[in-house]
């Protein structure tokens, strides 16, 4: 499903909206549609997708050396590189993310150049239970972040999902539909001004302690081990050694 927004921003952000869930009727797809349909209305064009169109094998060096990427995995990283942003929503597995989800991020990783590095994410998620898949939230900040992704700090979690749409797919409780609303709006701001201002880039990775090269327009991970011996080693690149 693909969504162009109207007037509300002063340059156009494109965003992929994916449901980390592949379940049939899933409350996290309904909020991905949902929020989508924010974003939309705040001036964003969107492509809503779930996670079951992108099925890969489980990932295996020996699979990637023997036949290379599936075609699910080629069809993600071309799905990031159209776009400025993703909205990720996706459901708590045992306090993490699902293997699917931690799957195609393995397999993405390995592309070069990595697609993942310097886009935007927005986290969301929705649970039956009182926590709304927060838990697992947390677990998946860690693979993107590392991967040079652009966390957003806010993250919205939508608790006893199942009582908390109505028929028509919106949000009853018009306290949890405002926050739903400022939670998107401030995240495209974001990206919005980033795009506008370059100079956000750089700002951005050193507020988060990483070392920016001028020259590449990328992040230098720095060992963590080195630090404070006045030896500086960029460390391995992501998802190498597997």
């Amino acid at each position: 499903m693909t969504g162009t927004g109207g007037a509300g921003l002063s340059v156009d952000v494109r965003v992929l909206v994916l449901s980390g869930s592949a379940r049939t009727g899933s409350l996290n797809t309904q909020l991905a549609r949902l929020a989508a349909e924010v974003m939309v209305d705040l001036g964003a064009t969107t492509e809503v997708l779930t996670i079951s169109e992108f099925e890969t094998p489980g990932y295996s060096q020996d699979v990637e050396d023997s036949t290379g990427f599936p075609p699910g995995a080629q069809r993600f990283k071309e799905a990031l590189l159209a776009v400025d942003a993703f909205l990720l929503v996706s459901p708590e597995y045992n306090f993490s993310m699902p293997g699917v989800v931690k799957n195609i991020i393995d397999w993405v990783s390995r592309f070069r150049p990595q697609p993942f590095q310097q886009k935007h994410a927005l986290l969301m998620s929705a649970s039956g239970s009182m926590a709304g898949g927060n838990r697992g939230l947390w677990a998946l900040r860690i693979p993107l972040e590392h991967l040079g992704v652009r966390v957003f700090p806010d993250m919205f979690s939508l608790a006893q999902a199942h009582r908390a749409f109505s028929e028509n797919g919106e949000l009853i409780d018009d306290q949890l539909e405002n926050l739903l609303r400022s939670t998107v709006a401030g995240f495209l701001d974001l990206v919005e001004a980033s795009k506008h201002y370059p100079c956000l880039k750089r700002d951005w990775v050193e507020y988060l302690g990483e070392p920016f090269d001028d020259r590449s327009g990328a992040v230098n991970r720095v060992d963590a081990a080195s630090v404070g011996t006045g030896v500086k080693r960029v460390m391995s690149s992501p998802g190498s050694g597997r």
